[in-house]
């Protein structure tokens, strides 16, 4: 199951952040208004109960989140769920074993629902607990009316509570994030431009400015240059920190588009296409100076800036809805020129000269760099440095189209984003669904496609869902068949402190239990020198209630399991005597409902999202060179489409889920081994970028001949064979670092077969082959990330 207040430990805090000590007001107040006013006012106990309860169990024990009016909505709405599962949970609680089975259902409906995105994860706790607490006896269906008016009651007033009480503000939304980073990006793009106008690159690279002073290329710095060339780092700096901030590891969980929707999906779209905008620039600022100027690609990338800053303005609500015509027109005109081009000798890419004669930098994405010059006599041979020189011009012009077509994509999913007509689908039909099949799709098939795509014991949302199913229907029989007093308490414990490995669940278990029987200390103190004064404990519930769920947050696990134990009790004095022994009962069901959470956890899957993340990983590996050869065939000629990339699609959902809860738990940092992080993006690359190429390109048009179309084929397998090897490696637990002394075959082959498109007659057939192989290359470095080691794990506490 999801644990959602906590991964691992989260950062103590010297004092409690204003948000949390609102939030407790809130609760506190909506939860004794309800109370006091049932018990004491209309002398219901039931209907008191369920009031406190409903308010505690969404404001305290679920999680939900954005600004007040969003946080309203969401509790209005979680009332007819509230409804079902207490009718459930009083008729089911007539046995034991039939309250056992409705949670054994219930438990495992509800957290599988978390699929539907991260508010419905947040709710989870709190809808199991709708039914945990009607379950246990008395069975008592009379009071179902009093049962459902308290819940009613609970949750209203915690809606009120919620629009009146220090209202909270709406959260920094995801779509300003993504505005943000399509302005640093079209600024990027603007640099892009102008370098590719000059037929230059500044030395100030991406990475870093150049010494001060120095001449970029051997030429002499224009006036001002210093100060010019660490500008331009700056934007680029600038573009990497705000594509940074898109990740999903950086955004809080509650702000993730992560639901089924075509909205969420288009958001998410919209991200991957920016990084990889970004990529394409950057080869375009790296390619300026061997492939000379290009008024063409500058005019084009030009154009790309002004697509990112339309769909900038145009990402949030109420601004100007973007519009895909102008940049397609430029595509085409850039196509038809390119084309027009490359039928000219020396004039491919619209050069207005024949450019320096120069290997790419070496820090070029695809690797055209230092490894061209170890071709030997080759580098000394003016011919082969002319046909260099001619490469470059070609993946300049490449790269530019692709940015460009990635500023398409970009309008078209901001555009699905605010709910405008969907583009129609010019995908061939046997390449569909194309990448915008969402767009085409009703909601219910949309949360459809999401369900039974992870209805398979690979899916980590299954995975957790059966887990906690098994925990909580095992606590239930456990309880009843021991006739713990107060047996709720167990599944309660069970939901709350088991973790989705059992390494964490067990981590949990020794705080809860400090935490608890300290407050059961305090508790039996209380409860001997107070004695059965309810006035006493009425008084004195609202400043405990807010000093648990205030603390509880702030100072940790033992803290908030120790304080709601006194805050428990002070409850239950006020319904029926209670004397020492509540204390007792309430220690012997937390540890009796976290031991069962451990044994969930070390019978059903114990090592967590870092059980199968290798494997899960070798087999997108194996998915994405699958997709890579079909589409390589596709655009060939040389055989038909089969579903291989409608696969690599699914198996990258399955992996970005299961990768997301494996950062969420605790592993020894020695044992990360590889990129696993650098894995899923090979997998999104692979499809995101075969996706266009699709589009583009019609079946068959990237075939120079027979001949060309076999070596094209050829290069995707020696890719695809590099991919499956990385996947073997995963699998076997071959050492990070381990080269791979293919891959500098590959490459060869592939630069070999961009050389050959300049010796032969180019047309729009040896473009494509271009594209296509330039597309491969960028895979390759993708893949060689993967090997490099698993990247700087962030901080305890931190956003994941």
């Amino acid at each position: 199951m999801r644990h959602l207040p906590g991964g691992p430990e989260q950062k103590r805090r010297a004092r409690p952040d204003p948000t949390v000590v609102h939030r407790a007001v809130r609760v506190t107040a909506a939860a004794c208004a309800g109370f006091y006013s049932f018990r004491y006012g209309f002398h219901q106990p039931v209907t008191a109960t369920y009031a406190l309860f409903g308010a505690v169990a969404v404001g305290v024990l679920a999680r939900v989140e954005g600004g007040a009016r969003t946080r309203a909505r969401t509790l209005l709405l979680t009332l007819p769920f509230a409804w079902v599962l207490i009718c459930l949970g009083t008729a089911l609680a007539v046995h034991s074993w039939t309250a056992a089975l409705g949670m054994a259902g219930v438990g495992f409906a509800v957290s599988f629902g978390s699929v539907g995105g991260p508010r419905l994860v947040g709710l989870t706790n709190g809808l199991q607990l709708f039914y945990i607490l009607p379950c246990f006896p008395p069975y008592a269906p009379d009071t179902l009316p009093q049962r459902l008016a308290g819940v009613t009651v609970g949750l209203l007033l915690l809606t009120a509570a919620e629009l009146l009480l220090w209202p909270e503000p709406a959260p920094p939304d995801y779509r300003d994030r993504l505005a943000r980073a399509a302005r640093a990006v079209a600024r990027l793009a603007d640099l892009a431009a102008a370098e590719c106008a000059d037929g230059h690159r500044p030395a100030a690279a991406p990475s870093g400015p150049r010494p001060p002073g120095a001449p970029p290329d051997g030429r002499a710095p224009p006036a001002g240059g210093p100060s010019h060339d660490a500008d331009d780092a700056e934007e680029a700096e600038e573009a990497a920190a705000r594509l940074d901030e898109l990740r999903l590891s950086r955004i809080p969980m509650m702000e993730r588009p992560a639901g089924p929707g075509a909205v969420d999906r288009a958001l998410t779209h919209s991200g991957s296409v920016l990084h990889a905008i970004a990529a394409d620039l950057q080869r375009v600022r790296r390619y300026s100076a061997p492939g000379g100027p290009s008024a063409q690609a500058a005019g084009l990338v030009a154009a790309t800036a002004q697509a990112l800053r339309a769909a900038a303005a145009g990402v949030r609500p109420g601004g100007p809805l973007p519009s895909a015509e102008p940049i397609e027109a430029r595509i085409a005109a850039f196509e038809t020129a390119r084309i027009s081009a490359a039928s000219v000798p020396d004039a491919i890419g619209d050069t207005a000269g024949p450019g320096p004669a120069a290997d790419p930098p070496s820090s070029d994405g695809d690797g055209d760099g230092d490894h061209a010059r170890g071709a030997g006599d080759h580098d000394r041979d003016h011919d082969h440095d002319r046909g260099r020189t001619a490469v470059a011009r070609l993946v300049l012009g490449s790269a530019a189209l692709n940015a460009a077509e990635g500023a398409r994509f970009l309008t078209l999913t901001t555009r699905t984003a605010r709910h405008a007509p969907p583009p129609p689908d010019d995908t061939p039909p046997d390449e569909r669904p194309g990448p915008f099949w969402y767009a085409h799709e009703p909601a219910p098939r949309l949360w459809w496609h999401r369900i039974s795509g992870n209805l398979t014991p690979r899916s980590v949302y299954f995975r957790n869902a059966l887990r906690t199913a098994l925990a909580l229907s095992a606590a239930r029989l456990v309880a009843g068949a021991l006739d713990l007093s107060h047996g709720f308490w167990v599944l309660l414990a069970t939901l709350t402190l088991m973790r989705t490995s059992a390494a964490d669940t067990r981590m949990t278990l020794r705080p809860a239990l400090v935490g608890t029987a300290g407050g059961a200390v305090v508790t039996a103190v209380l409860l001997i020198a107070v004695g059965e004064h309810p006035v006493f404990y009425a008084a004195a519930l609202p400043p405990v209630m807010l000093f648990a769920f205030t603390v509880g947050p702030v100072l940790g696990l033992a803290w908030a399991q120790g304080t709601f134990t006194v805050v428990v009790a002070m409850v239950f004095t006020q319904l029926a005597p209670a004397g020492w022994r509540l204390a007792e009962a309430r220690l012997v069901n937390v540890a009796t409902g976290a031991t069962i959470g451990i044994l969930a956890g070390l019978c059903a899957w114990p090592k967590g999202g870092g059980q199968d993340l290798r494997r899960r990983t070798a087999e997108l590996l194996d998915q994405s060179a699958a997709a890579l050869r079909e589409t390589v065939a596709v655009l060939t000629g040389t055989g038909p489409a089969q579903g291989a990339l409608r696969r690599a699609r699914h198996s990258v959902l399955l992996t970005e889920a299961l990768y997301a809860q494996y950062r969420s738990e605790r592993h020894d940092p020695a044992e990360d081994g590889p990129n696993f992080q650098a894995a899923v993006r090979t997998g999104q690359h692979t499809v995101r970028r075969a996706e266009p190429l699709l589009v583009r390109v019609p079946p068959g048009g990237a075939a120079t001949g027979p001949d060309g179309a076999a070596a094209l084929v050829g290069r995707a397998d020696q890719v695809a064979a590099a991919f499956r090897r990385q996947g073997a490696a995963l699998r076997g637990r071959a050492p990070t670092g381990t080269p791979d002394h293919q891959l500098a075959d590959a490459r060869t082959a592939l630069r070999h077969a961009r050389l050959i498109a300049t010796r032969t007659p180019s047309d729009a057939a040896a473009l494509d082959a271009v594209d296509v192989t330039l597309w491969l290359s960028g895979l390759l470095d993708d893949l060689e990330r993967v090997n490099h080691g698993a990247p700087a794990r962030p901080a305890p506490g931190a956003a994941r």
